[in-house]
């Protein structure tokens, strides 16, 4: 019994330890988020973490699964099964951001609540290395893919995924001998509609776009600069870049604060000399 309480208080000061930071501590101690507010209205919300560090990915993970979890609770309870706003979850670097608990299950249903997710990966490989036999669930409840570039076993899906076309295939023949004979064979073949050194060797501004119900489409990645919105980023203008740590410093000290600079509060002064001085 010692022993099995003890491995079962490493086990948990291990699984805890990323508690002991006063950061993380002061990120969960206040709800400040409101996840299950954001189909109300047009809302961003910016998740940022470290793609080499995966020390805190469980918090990304939990936050994910809890926002999806609360969005389809109140779509049910309060929308009648459709959330007012369209949310997007564009989930970029989605194989570094740790698993989101039961995620092949809650793609499949969704759809239904007004919610969409973009899950974005290096390979596809990497979708299978994190969850198994559920990958495949995942891909298939995804209506579009869009192939930006890749080689090996992504280009041998792709390839595969696009399927074949049909080609007309004619063989000229000729015998010579005593006599002259000519033969004329035609015939129809199937063909890969990309094979894999077409896809590995595309060109990079160039992309493939698979939706369901319709052909592939083969097309020109869009000039993101060309985007009537672009001066707006920070790759168009760095003072349009948001400073992370600012933003928390001045929350901080926001929280520190019993009083805020300009609100107005009564000042009361005891004087307990008198009672001092009776005992």
């Amino acid at each position: 019994a010692g022993k099995t309480r003890s491995s079962i208080l490493i086990s948990c000061g291990a699984r805890l330890a990323p508690f002991d930071i006063r950061e993380v501590r002061e990120l969960m101690e206040d709800d400040e988020m409101e996840l299950d507010t954001i189909g109300d209205e047009k809302t961003i919300l910016f998740l940022i973490m470290s793609d080499t560090d995966t020390t805190f990915n469980f918090i990304l993970a939990m936050l994910q699964s809890q926002l999806i979890n609360l969005l389809c609770d109140r779509a049910d309870d309060k929308y009648g099964g459709r959330l007012p706003v369209h949310v997007r979850l564009i989930l970029d670097e989605f194989a570094n951001i740790g698993q989101i608990p039961n995620f092949d299950k809650l793609i499949a249903t969704i759809r239904s609540r007004e919610i969409s997710a973009s899950i974005i990966l290096q390979s596809q490989s990497q979708l299978k290395a994190i969850y198994k036999d559920a990958a495949e669930i995942i891909s298939d409840n995804c209506d579009s893919v869009l192939f930006l570039s890749g080689r090996g076993k992504n280009a041998k899906e792709i390839s595969d995924a696009l399927g074949k076309e049909t080609i007309d295939s004619f063989n000229i023949s000729e015998n010579r001998g005593s006599q002259t004979s000519h033969g004329l064979n035609y015939q129809k073949l199937g063909k890969a509609l990309m094979s894999e050194d077409e896809i590995a060797i595309m060109d990079g501004g160039r992309c493939i776009l698979q939706l369901r119900g319709v052909r592939p489409f083969f097309s020109e990645k869009f000039d993101i600069t060309k985007h009537p919105h672009y001066k707006y980023l920070a790759d168009a203008d760095k003072k349009n870049a948001f400073d992370v740590d600012k933003f928390l410093s001045t929350l901080r000290r926001k929280r520190q604060q019993v009083v805020a600079q300009d609100e107005s509060f009564d000042l009361y002064e005891i004087d307990l000399s008198d009672e001092n001085a009776a005992e």
